[in-house]
């Protein structure tokens, strides 16, 4: 799925002239710089590294292997300089300064902690990454995560930004173990799917939540984060590769941008036994972490760690149609697969009487400011039993790893089987017709309707 953020560069940067590149061009990149490039949604170019070296996100670019970029915004940076050739249109530039020296700082400091972990010296890192939104976040995780892959780690990988998925549909929350090489073409790699794939395939554990902001209900945000710090922290108990090398945690920009959202930064911390918290591209951010975490102690007695980098010049505002895009590009990739692997998504009929359906219910902020002391109503529940219709037409549901007689507490607490595609709804009739990836029963398992990602008509037709 494609990659979230433009690649990290500080301050200013050097430009060549911004321009379009146009069918086969040649760039020399110097030591220390790197090449930035924008591919619009349903275009692609081609990148080959002809001589010295480069890297993408912190994985090494194999020297003459042809990629393929497809709807994205990314960096290619180069440590000691190298030539590439770019096949396609797309907007590009290229910066000579860039904060990866700091990046790769806090790489080195990580990996001292590892290696403290190993010998029995002390906690292995658990880092949190807070900042703005479109600060990079994503991207300097994506880079901690594969510099630590190549020196033998296998960091776990925490997503909780609902927005964006990782491996997984946007609305979810995803924990991942990162054991081999990421796919650079595709960001994170890729998850099982019925086809083959060069580059092993990652599992994720994957949860529910199913609105675009933690803000939106923080009733059942929480518990679901809660729910798979316990997953998480529960594996890397039993993998001793996993425990050593520690989690890197991933975060909306909106909690970063204000005291509601503080309090969520606080919960994370908490649940996770976060030890380190990397604060990117806000002065003020900082000063406000350091003021609530000062003398502040994780679940085992450490300390926190506050540590503030630099914003990328290479980071990018993603505007609303170009994010709307991709959540429909992974949406059609999850079920329809892309250019290299073709998949067959399987149609099923469901009668009325045999679905069981939960609406996820969103918080109503007015009636929350109406309760004395700032209050959540204790009393609503998370989930509303709905009878299918017209308004789940085009809608992503989620399959959950429960029974349709558990409690609602018990399906929000469970791990996601899978998704469908609600492809038609016939209410004379009373059938459904859904899309489903894999040829299995949806009517032995409970389905939670979000409205994040919202409902995309382009899947079928």
């Amino acid at each position: 799925m494609s990659i979230p953020g433009l690649g990290q560069a500080a301050h200013a940067a050097t430009y060549l002239t911004p321009s379009i590149a146009s069918s086969v061009a040649i760039h020399d990149l110097q030591a220390n710089s790197e090449w930035r490039f924008e591919v619009a949604i349903g275009r692609s170019i081609e990148a080959k590294v002809i001589s010295g070296t480069a890297e993408l996100f912190g994985t090494e670019l194999a020297l003459n292997h042809t990629y393929t970029f497809r709807g994205t915004k990314a960096a290619i940076f180069t440590w000691h300089g190298c030539q590439l050739e770019i096949t396609g249109t797309c907007e590009e530039y290229t910066a000579e300064e860039t904060p990866m020296v700091s990046y790769v700082n806090t790489h080195f400091a990580l990996e001292k902690l590892r290696d403290d972990a190993s010998g029995g010296r002390g906690e292995c890192p658990k880092v949190l990454v807070v900042g703005p939104t479109n600060a990079g976040k994503t991207s300097l995780v994506k880079l901690l995560t594969a510099y630590a892959i190549r020196v033998g780690r296998q960091p776990m990988v925490i997503n909780a930004d609902s927005r964006e998925g990782l491996l997984s549909l946007p609305g979810s929350l995803t924990a991942v173990p990162f054991a081999s090489v990421m796919d650079v073409e595709q960001g994170w790699g890729s998850s099982p799917t019925s086809g083959p794939s060069p580059v092993p395939v990652k599992l994720p554990l994957c949860y529910y939540y199913g609105l675009p902001s933690p803000e939106d209900n923080t009733k059942l945000y929480k518990p679901v984060l809660t729910r798979m710090a316990l997953a998480a922290t529960s594996r890397l108990s039993d993998d001793l590769d996993i425990k050593n090398s520690g989690m890197i945690i991933d975060t909306p920009g909106v909690i970063s941008q204000g005291k509601g959202g503080y309090d969520l930064i606080s919960h994370i911390v908490s649940e996770f036994s976060v030890n380190i918290i990397l604060v990117l591209g806000s002065e003020r951010l900082h000063s406000d972490m350091l003021r609530r975490f000062s003398g502040y102690r994780t679940t085992t007695g450490d300390t926190i760690t506050l540590v503030k980098l630099d914003k990328s010049g290479g980071c990018v505002d993603r505007d609303d149609e170009f994010m709307l895009q991709s959540r429909e590009a992974s949406i059609k990739e999850y079920f329809f697969g892309d250019i290299k692997r073709t998949l067959s998504p399987h149609t099923q009929q469901i009668s009325f009487d045999d679905a069981t359906i939960y609406k996820i219910r969103e918080a109503n902020a007015l009636l929350s400011s109406l309760l004395p002391g700032g209050q959540e109503d204790g009393e609503s529940e998370l989930y509303e039993k709905v009878e299918p219709s017209l308004a789940m037409l085009h809608c992503i549901l989620a399959v959950m790893y429960a029974s349709p007689v558990d409690n609602q507490e018990t399906i929000r607490d469970a791990s996601v089987m899978g998704f469908v595609y609600m492809a038609e709804v016939d209410e004379k009739k009373r059938r459904l017709k859904v899309l489903a990836p894999l040829n299995t029963r949806v009517t032995d398992r409970p389905m939670v309707w979000g409205s994040w990602p919202e409902a995309t008509m382009s899947l079928v037709g």
